[in-house]
């Protein structure tokens, strides 16, 4: 297919989780063989904190308003096969009216914010989505599956509504021979709603083992966050050195935002990165992870600090082996890139034998 997408960023991954999503899915897209345009809107936050300016795979342009990627990129939208407009690009309901106006293919809404966006929908909200504009998609893309997808196609009139969860990158993401940094560690931007999961799955598991090693790496954290001294924090990082943080980890963390919990259904692409490094992953616990890792030999899961603890001290080594590698198994089985890509094909081509 000649795909086009508009979305996010590609280019940056500062304060967002869009970025790694984009790279393994326009990867895996290639590597079936389609030819994919990523149309990104140039904004100064991204521009200051790119990591990834040319990406290696796909054709990558900027564009600075509506106005301009109207006149630049009106012929490849209206000849491509597929145009996927993502949640939260800038001025998304412009851009997805004139999507739909124009292109002669498939047009399908990824939504990587899916339990956020039924919210701003809720409230009438139109940051970036409206409903009549969820019903003009031919495909509704969402990073939350389960019965959200019914509720959007019920309730939101979507025509469409399939899963398309996050992924990763087999190529970037795998088990490295290194020493052992920390016991346990946590990578993702502060949020209000994910604080009171740290503090009780890491914060007070460190008060508590006050031998062990504990990492937190993120941006925005509030200074009056108190850490107890074995907490090491991190600013930033780059997808480049998340590898390398997750092989330096005996155990890293999973936390799930409070919507995505309430949703169900909606993993992060931590998870899948974390895997397939092949570190053990202790999560809480939300609706749907059991249809992805089976808990206790895939994945971990705690609700209280005690449990934390127990993993940090009690679990042997042999079966901390076996269940990461049998996430990893999982992944590399399911949850690439290109696993991704040909879900999206399927999706692409069950609505052309309607």
């Amino acid at each position: 297919m000649n795909i086009v997408v508009l979305g996010l960023s590609i280019t940056s991954s500062w304060g967002n989780g869009h970025a790694t999503t984009y790279r393994a899915l326009v990867r895996g897209l290639e590597q079936r063989g389609h030819k994919v345009l990523f149309l990104e809107r140039d904004v100064p936050w991204y521009a200051e904190n790119r990591d990834m300016p040319r990406p290696p795979f796909g054709t990558t342009e900027l564009y600075d308003s509506v106005a301009q990627v109207k006149d630049r990129f009106t012929r490849q939208v209206r000849q491509a096969d597929l145009v996927i407009v993502g949640s939260y690009v800038p001025q998304g309901v412009a851009i997805g009216e004139w999507v739909v106006d124009t292109a002669q293919g498939v047009t399908a809404f990824y939504d990587i914010d899916t339990p956020v966006t039924i919210a701003k929908l809720n409230r009438n909200d139109t940051e970036y989505l409206t409903r009549a504009l969820v019903k003009r998609y031919d495909l509704y893309l969402s990073f939350t599956g389960g019965p959200t997808l019914e509720r959007l196609e019920k309730q939101f009139g979507a025509p469409a509504a399939r899963a398309l969860y996050c992924s990763v990158d087999p190529q970037l993401y795998y088990p490295e021979d290194k020493a052992i940094e920390w016991d346990l560690g946590y990578l993702g931007t502060y949020s209000a709603d994910r604080q009171p999961a740290l503090d009780r799955l890491l914060i007070q598991p460190a008060a508590m083992c006050t031998q062990q090693r504990f990492v937190v790496a993120g941006p925005m954290y509030p200074q009056e966050i108190q850490w107890p001294p074995n907490v090491t924090r991190t600013e930033h990082l780059a997808p480049n050195l998340h590898r390398g943080f997750y092989n330096s980890q005996r155990y890293t963390l999973n936390i799930t935002r409070a919507d995505m919990v309430a949703a169900g259904y909606s993993p992060s692409v931590r998870l899948f990165e974390a895997a397939a490094c092949g570190t053990p992953i202790i999560s809480d616990a939300w609706a749907g992870l059991e249809t992805l890792f089976a808990p206790g030999k895939e994945i971990l899961i705690a609700r209280c600090p005690e449990e934390v603890q127990e993993y940090l001290t009690n679990l042997p080594a042999s079966a901390r082996s076996e269940i990461s590698q049998a996430a990893r198994t999982k992944v590399l089985n399911a949850h690439t890139g290109e696993h991704r890509a040909v879900e999206l094909e399927a999706y692409v081509s069950s609505l052309a034998m309607r």
